[in-house]
């Protein structure tokens, strides 16, 4: 089960998405702002963040996603906001996905669906050689 982390300043639709993802079968947290999510992300590690735009004044959703990715560039970072014009500020190209808020969550749905498959084909391909006995050694030369 992957586990989302969901930053959204608004209590009803945090509860919403959440609900709807949970249904899903996701791990959902919560953080309503800026400086708990990046607390969250540290300490839960997720594997996925649905960020806002307009978080709090102490940090936007556009300085969340910089340092987020500062922190681990592989991390993948939904932006789902109500304001389309941020999707041309190069500041928001670094997100996995780019959704605008509607009542209809399945585009939300679909974008966290294709971000996790991507990360899930991206994982590094095991180390089988672990626990294998060492090639022949040559003697050393004195």
């Amino acid at each position: 089960m992957a586990k989302i982390l969901l930053v959204e300043d608004e209590k009803n639709v945090s509860l919403l998405y959440q609900t709807e993802l949970e249904a899903e079968g996701y791990e959902v947290l919560v953080a309503y702002d800026g400086v708990t999510a990046v607390e969250a992300a540290r300490e839960h590690k997720p594997d996925l963040v649905i960020v806002d735009i307009r978080l709090d004044n102490q940090m936007d959703g556009i300085e969340l996603l910089s340092r987020l990715l500062a922190e681990d560039k592989t991390l993948p970072v939904i932006i789902n906001t109500g304001y389309s014009q941020y999707r041309d500020n190069f500041m928001t190209w670094g997100a996995e996905a780019y959704v605008l808020k509607s009542a209809d969550l399945g585009p939300l749905k679909q974008a966290i669906a294709d971000a996790l498959a991507r990360v899930a084909v991206q994982q590094p391909v095991p180390d089988y050689s672990v626990g294998l006995a060492p090639g022949p050694q040559t003697p050393a030369s004195t």
